[in-house]
């Protein structure tokens, strides 16, 4: 049967860059790989625990990390900055004593710096946080995904595909429903496809959403 590969990892060196850029021995590639995990995490974690989000949308799109001798570079991705850059003005300064104290990195500076995303609904991930908030709140689950791909469109995209599997809607069995407006070419490396999959939990169970969206022919 057909077997499917992460469109991210299936076009890395084409289309699609490394999230994290560093180089490590293989005694020490471990315990890097762990520190990353702990970095994406805290960052999330202070989201959503310091801002009071309206829309449900974190608006993370991405996290990347270049790290050097003496240096972890963190740019976040965001498509409304605006959550942390205002209110609290030290915000950024709260979130790297934060990482600093989990991490434990004496000799390393550590740097975030913030980077807006254009077209925020281009992005899958928070795409799929919009449509996650839906769910949680009740919306039907057609009615959350074809407003999700309405807004993909308003983005300007060339085709967008949605899908949802697990309990919808609280039925007793499982399934997998999804959705496909414009073309979105999985097999085609040159295609810039960009993709997430995402775990929402709901009062009936956990659900599965995944996003593709083809962007452009590069």
């Amino acid at each position: 049967m057909g077997q499917k590969i992460n469109p991210l990892g299936f076009r890395l060196g084409t289309t699609q860059s490394h999230e994290s850029l560093w180089f490590a021995q293989p005694t020490n590639y471990s315990e890097n790989l762990q520190e990353d995990k702990k970095i994406r995490d805290c960052i999330k974690n202070y989201i959503q625990k310091n801002i009071r989000i309206s829309s449900g949308v974190e608006g993370i799109g991405r996290i990347k990390i270049q790290k050097r001798i003496d240096l972890i570079q963190v740019i976040i991705y965001m498509g409304f900055p605006k959550l942390l850059i205002e209110g609290k003005p030290r915000r950024i300064e709260e979130l790297q004593t934060n990482m600093q104290k989990k991490l434990n990195c004496v000799n390393r500076k550590l740097n975030i710096a913030i980077t807006r995303i254009a077209n925020a609904y281009r992005n899958p991930n928070i795409l799929a946080e919009f449509i996650a908030g839906q769910l949680k709140n009740r919306v039907s689950f057609r009615k959350a995904m074809k407003k999700a791909i309405e807004l993909t469109e308003q983005a300007g995209t060339k085709g967008v595909q949605v899908q949802i599997a697990g309990r919808i809607d609280g039925k007793e069995i499982a399934r997998v429903e999804w959705i496909r407006e414009g073309r979105v070419p999985l097999q085609t490396i040159r295609a810039k496809i960009d993709y997430c999959s995402y775990t929402v939990r709901t009062i009936y169970g956990v659900l599965g959403i995944k996003v593709w969206i083809f962007l452009n022919k590069e």
